[in-house]
């Protein structure tokens, strides 16, 4: 079970490598030209004034998601046990409306292994409202619907680690709360690694 899912989770790993070695060199770090909106300091040290994001504005991003834990019925149920593993891919939008506050809109196909084979099982679209802070920490609420037929909702604890011109990187932690489909409420903790396009 653990072999399926190792060449995907192997793949989104050596993407992100390479993005973070490429990207400082893809945008010419030492460029001389002085511009016109710069500043002078003593020594004659030059240091580019940023330049104020303007909004509304959309940045896509892309990552991998582990369901680490799962409560349901009083049982908790790790992944990568013995039954079955998953393993998904979120990708979406963030349409950002000012420093503060911005929407999100995500799907994520869930490839899950079990019994020596796997399969794509689950395809969820979990919308959200962005609340910003300083630091690049961000919490998410996010709606949730599951081809599967659970919905429900998901908190999302988001922390910018590293920046770069091209993109940047971040961990979150996420807490699905699902009903319906009759089964019990359930309640999991995820870990979510990607990075969002500049």
């Amino acid at each position: 079970m653990m072999k399926n899912l190792l060449f995907p989770a192997v793949l989104i790993i050596s993407i992100l490598i390479m993005v973070s070695f490429l990207a400082p060199r893809a945008y010419g770090q030492n460029v001389k030209e002085v511009p016109p909106d710069s500043i002078k300091y003593e020594g004659s040290l030059y240091q580019k004034v940023p330049p104020k994001p303007k909004y509304p504005r959309a940045v896509g991003y892309v990552s991998f998601i582990l369901p680490l834990e799962t409560l349901q019925s009083g049982t908790l149920t790790p992944n990568f046990d013995h039954h079955a593993s998953s393993i998904g891919f979120p990708v979406g939008i963030n349409v950002l409306y000012s420093d503060r506050f911005g929407f999100s809109y995500e799907f994520t196909p869930t490839v899950k292994a079990s019994g020596g084979s796997s399969k794509m099982s689950n395809l969820l679209f979990d919308p959200g409202t962005m609340f910003r802070f300083d630091h690049g920490f961000t919490i998410i609420t996010r709606l949730a619907f599951e081809t599967e037929g659970r919905y429900g909702f998901t908190p999302v604890f988001n922390q910018v680690y590293a920046r770069t011109k091209a993109v940047n990187y971040f961990v979150a932690l996420s807490l699905p709360n699902r009903f319906g489909n009759s089964e019990p409420y359930s309640i999991g903790l995820n870990l979510q690694i990607g990075f969002t396009f500049n």
